[in-house]
C-alpha cells in the first residue's frame, strides 16, 4: 500500500484539473471559431481538419469534468479568453499558442498525483491528452509552414 507521500492529493489535483480545463473550454471553442470563420482555398481545406480537432477537444472537456467529479471538486464553468483573428496563419499561431498553454496546464495536472491506481489512471488520461494536444500542433506548425 502507498504510504501518504505517494497518494493523490484529490484537493490540489482538483485545483489543477479545473486550470485546465478553462483552457479546454477554450481549446474547443476557439478551433469551432477558427474553422467557421476563415475564408479561401486554404481554409476550405482545413476547415473539416480544425472542426474533427474541436469535437476531440470537446471530448476531452468531458473526460476532464468526469475526472474532476470523481475526486469530489466542482468543475469550472470559467473559460479563458477567446480570441478572433481573420487572417489563416494568424489563426492558426493563435491556436498553436492556445495549445501550448493548455499542454502545459494538463502536465502540471501531473504533479500532485502518486502511486494508486486512481494516480496512474489520472497520468495516463493527461498523457493521452497531451498526446493528442501535441499531434495537433505539430499539424498546424506543418499547415503554416
Amino acid at each position: 500500500m502507498p504510504d501518504q507521500e505517494e497518494k493523490l492529493d484529490e484537493k490540489e489535483a482538483v485545483k489543477r484539473l479545473n486550470k485546465a480545463l478553462e483552457l479546454q473550454y477554450r481549446s474547443a471553442l476557439q478551433y469551432s471559431i477558427v474553422a467557421s470563420s476563415l475564408t479561401g482555398i486554404e481554409a476550405q481545406a482545413l476547415g473539416e481538419k480544425l472542426t474533427a480537432f474541436g469535437d476531440s477537444e470537446l471530448a476531452d472537456v468531458r473526460r476532464l469534468i468526469e475526472k474532476i467529479v470523481s475526486f469530489g471538486g466542482k468543475p469550472t464553468t470559467d473559460v479563458a479568453k477567446l480570441s478572433y483573428e481573420g487572417g489563416i496563419k494568424g489563426a492558426i499561431r493563435s491556436l498553436v499558442k492556445g495549445e501550448e498553454a493548455a499542454v502545459e496546464a494538463l502536465q502540471e495536472a501531473i504533479e500532485p498525483t502518486g502511486r494508486e491506481g486512481r494516480s496512474e489512471a489520472l497520468e495516463h488520461l493527461m498523457e493521452h491528452l497531451i498526446l493528442r494536444k501535441q499531434q495537433q500542433v505539430d499539424f498546424l506548425n506543418r499547415a503554416i509552414g
